[in-house]
């Protein structure tokens, strides 16, 4: 199977075409890496990874001219790579090379290298295999550290002791953790304890290159098993400290609360299955992010959490700035889904008013359906019954939630009074005083005290105003 595999590799035109060059070039010829693993975990994938014994920019340049106008290809003189972009392929050429480094960075010295040096600078043993397009030695694959055998046992393992790879590279600490998640994988003894050991090294590697890692285990399947590695290493402390102090339950007069940290994590599991959308899974580990400062005891009830929703929308900001996360329409769509979180929740308690039902409509927008998604994500408990219950008065409130969009036609809505018509119709003093109106005008139209036409609205306004001492312009 494996051999039947290389050779459909091999009939591959543009394989076939770096080959015949290599024969032509009477150059030294591999490919390496993510291609080569995944041929072995029937996974589909378009990006080779090319090692060249000699310069791989020059081997990209020959292969360029023999594909003519079909390629696209960009040289990076500085690292020695070069990328040809060629139909839906995506090749990168190296030279091989040797690489060592210093304490206080990750960028390494590279010099020119044999193909043992190459393979030694590999992160990991299942990285590290190499498919050979020299004449003589076709298809032979080359695998000096076992990395067949580690596929096959679901380890990951470093080419060399991984206590020199990760003091080396510190984020190869982080791509440890993202394949074995990605994989279902696991972390050899030895890797484990290197990371362990090594942890505090992630402080000399850029926040870019740290979310990036972090963002593709979010992307996996289970990215609770990335976290949970993350945490018992001690990375996810240095890197994500306000997700660890979720960590912990306490106990007094005999009543306990959840363990905030195992939660979040259950609530991410929860929510991959029904969306890849990254930013929305962003919202379900930013959910409860504020419960730790928001804790209190209270006698005859138990632990509360009063406003972390709140506290926890204000503190993405903070959050998304130090991990480098963008902060545009993505953070705002995460900022509101955190501060809502719990509304369709609190509505399976009660009874369920329309005016209840148009404010979470409107307060939530263009994101209701994923804000709802997130609130399905959060329904956890051992307890079986109570998690069916839960769930079916959500459909409850997604039916009204429907049939007040159908009957009201609230999508996008906004209330027909803006600042506007009150700085018009008003002398204002404070400017707090538009805002005391407008919110008092949009919550009379949405309890359906008042139509949301204009001349109710601001015969409304005319009394409020009048009770707040503000007074109209003549007319």
């Amino acid at each position: 199977m494996q051999s039947a595999a290389i050779e459909d590799v091999l009939g591959i035109p543009i394989i076939r075409k770096v080959a015949d060059l290599a024969a032509e070039l009477n150059t030294e010829t591999y490919i390496v890496g993510g291609f080569v693993r995944d041929i072995y975990l029937n996974r589909e994938s378009k990006d080779l990874d090319i090692v060249v014994l000699g310069k791989g920019i020059d081997f990209a340049k020959e292969l360029t001219a023999k594909l003519g106008e079909g390629a696209r290809t960009a040289y990076f003189k500085n690292f020695g790579t070069a990328q040809v972009k060629y139909e839906d392929w995506i090749l990168e050429f190296v030279g091989a090379r040797k690489e060592s480094y210093s304490r206080d960075s990750r960028n390494p010295i590279v010099e020119d290298g044999s193909l043992e040096d190459d393979q030694k600078r590999r992160d990991f043993t299942i990285n590290s295999m190499y498919i050979s397009l020299n004449a003589d030695t076709i298809g032979e694959v080359i695998d000096p550290f076992n990395g067949l055998a580690h596929i096959e046992d679901k380890l990951i393992q470093t080419p060399l002791d991984p206590k020199i790879t990760f003091d080396d590279d510190p984020l190869r600490m982080l791509r440890a953790i993202r394949f074995a998640t990605r994989f279902g994988f696991k972390l050899s003894d030895e890797v484990l304890e290197a990371i362990t050991k090594y942890s505090d090294r992630i402080k000399i590697i850029s926040a870019e290159r740290i979310i990036e890692e972090i963002n593709g285990m979010i992307l996996t399947e289970r990215p609770s098993l990335a976290f949970k590695l993350m945490e018992k290493t001690g990375l996810l402390k240095i890197i994500f400290p306000e997700l660890v102090a979720l960590k912990g339950v306490e106990i007094k007069n005999g009543l306990g609360h959840k363990d905030n940290f195992y939660h979040t994590l259950q609530v991410l599991d929860n929510i991959c299955p029904n969306t890849n959308n990254l930013w929305l899974r962003w919202a379900a580990i930013m959910h409860d992010i504020a419960k730790p400062p928001t804790k209190r005891f209270e006698v005859g009830h138990g632990w509360t959490f009063h406003g972390h929703e709140d506290m926890g929308s204000r503190w993405v900001k903070k959050i998304f700035r130090r991990l480098r996360l963008p902060l545009d329409d993505k953070m705002k769509y995460v900022e509101t889904l955190v501060r809502l979180h719990l509304r369709p929740i609190a509505l399976t308690k009660e009874v369920v008013t329309d005016s209840a039902i148009r404010r979470l409509i409107v307060d939530a927008g263009e994101y209701l359906e994923d804000l709802l998604t997130l609130c399905r994500a959060d329904i956890t408990s051992k307890n079986e019954a109570k998690v069916r219950k839960f769930q079916a008065n959500l459909n409850n409130v997604e039916s009204k939630v429907a049939d007040v969009i159908e009957r009201d036609n609230l999508r996008n809505w906004q209330p027909v009074v803006n600042g506007n018509h009150i700085k018009q119709r008003y002398i204002i003093k404070n400017p707090r005083e538009i805002g005391i109106l407008k919110d008092a005008a949009r919550s009379a139209i949405l309890d359906g005290e008042v139509p949301n036409e204009l001349e109710p609205a601001l015969l409304f306004l005319d009394k409020l105003a009048s009770n707040e001492n503000i007074e109209r312009k003549e007319t």
